[in-house]
């Protein structure tokens, strides 16, 4: 199985960034952890800031026929109608993934423009939101 996890703007700064909210782990520390667990399942990573950059993973994992794409887009799962424009033509299942619960945060973080053309959404358990992606995407 392969799963391509792609993240969006300011999660680069994981450990650094409000640990309040996002805790004081780096992805990269826990991308180790993940693939650990997972050692018979491809993980792969990219994250970049640009909204562009990240349509353009989406494509290039669907190419590449994933079994499955784990996305947090950060800010632009509240704004962007290309990331969402984007997911409705992928083949492959996309999971929503937010490390906070949006929805006992600022208002305007209620709405996603990605949750309706997503497989799902998981938000609220820290990292292990994405370990629990991967579980639903192996499920």
């Amino acid at each position: 199985m392969k799963i391509q996890i792609i993240n969006g703007p300011n999660l680069n700064l994981l450990g650094k960034r409000e640990p309040d909210i996002y805790g004081n782990s780096s992805f990269e520390d826990y991308l180790i952890k993940l693939r650990e667990k997972y050692p018979d399942v491809q993980i792969d990573y990219f994250q970049s800031n640009i909204e562009g950059e990240l349509i353009n993973a989406l494509q290039a994992a669907d190419d590449a026929q994933c079994d499955g794409i784990i996305l947090n887009a950060g800010a632009y799962t509240h704004t962007s109608i290309a990331l969402r424009d984007c997911i409705k033509s992928l083949r492959v299942p996309v999971i929503e993934v937010h490390l906070s619960n949006v929805h006992a945060r600022e208002e305007f973080r209620h709405i996603s423009m990605i949750a309706p053309v997503a497989k799902g959404s998981i938000m609220g358990f820290g990292l292990d939101s994405y370990r629990l992606a991967v579980e639903a995407l192996l499920g």
